[in-house]
């Protein structure tokens, strides 16, 4: 595994740890995970690249708890994965946002689905109306409360599913490939909504993903494949190493390899530019 450096401090707490964790669905079946080691720390916004079959969204059932480790243990919020007593607060604590939010919105109308996990931790019925309004303002869904889900566009329903996970005043949200079903307007909807969360709330981010555009916003990204960690740094570090994330059957962002492209024709150009902003700049000095 190639680790490294980033600007993160090191002493903040850990939300989320990962000792030695391997993982397999069968025991005829070979192992989908193979001794991880993976430490996030309360605040940090980490996104996990990996092709299909990577282990990436394995990882994030087993943080959530839907998955427990063949061996070693996870730890969220110092709660051992394994302890069935802890399971509600498990997940409360590490909500979990899926690729399809249909599969996660079970109300007829929007304030009924975001109260849903208020109202299963048996929290009182005025203050759960005080969690609903504020998760769906947090989300800016609030003037989308009496509609019906189905309604709703797939970047909207997404930001419902986020809101669910609010409510149950979760500090870490998992989101599994969140707009990998949606057109470029609701992909941008969700990752505003994610960046805000991160930035304003402080809230924890794993997002699993395959855009790269999505990733190069962490503070950290992972590179998974063949169910072990292979690369992870800032994003600046990781998508500089262009030959290496070709080589795991992933992309870099296009401005990323165009500014590689210029270089070896000559230009005096940085590696590790990310930003379509930052080549610019570059070009016109």
């Amino acid at each position: 595994m190639v680790t490294m450096n980033n600007n993160i401090n090191s002493k903040e707490e850990n939300i989320i740890e990962i000792n030695n964790v391997s993982f397999k669905y069968s025991e005829d079946e070979k192992l989908a995970l193979k001794n991880i080691d993976l430490n996030v720390r309360k605040g940090e916004f980490v996104s996990i690249l990996g092709h299909n079959g990577s282990g990436k969204s394995t990882l994030a059932k087993l943080i959530n708890s839907i998955l427990l480790p063949t061996e070693g243990d996870i730890f969220v919020k110092k709660m051992n994965t394994k302890e069935e007593d802890k399971l509600w607060k498990i997940r409360s604590t590490a909500g979990m946002v899926f690729q399809n939010p249909d599969n996660q919105l079970v109300g007829t109308v929007v304030e009924e689905d975001v109260a849903f996990g208020p109202e299963n931790q048996g929290i009182e019925s005025g203050l759960i109306r005080k969690i609903v309004d504020e998760s769906l303002k947090t989300v800016d869904m609030f003037e989308f409360r009496k509609r019906p889900p189905h309604l709703l566009s797939g970047g909207q329903k997404q930001r419902i599913a986020i809101a669910g996970v609010l409510a149950l005043n979760s500090e870490c949200i998992i989101l599994d490939e969140p707009t990998a079903m949606l057109d470029p307007s609701g992909r941008e909807e969700v990752m505003d909504t994610i960046k805000k969360l991160n930035q304003e709330q402080n809230k924890t981010i794993l997002l699993i993903t395959h855009f790269m555009n999505e990733a190069v916003e962490a503070d950290r990204v992972i590179v998974m494949d063949e169910g072990e960690i292979k690369l992870q740094g800032t994003p600046k570090e990781v998508f500089s190493k262009v030959d290496i994330i070709k080589e795991f059957g992933l992309d870099v962002p296009q401005v990323t390899e165009l500014a590689q492209e210029l270089k070896k024709s000559g230009f005096n150009i940085s590696e590790d530019i990310i930003y379509t902003e930052e080549l610019v700049n570059e070009l016109c000095q």
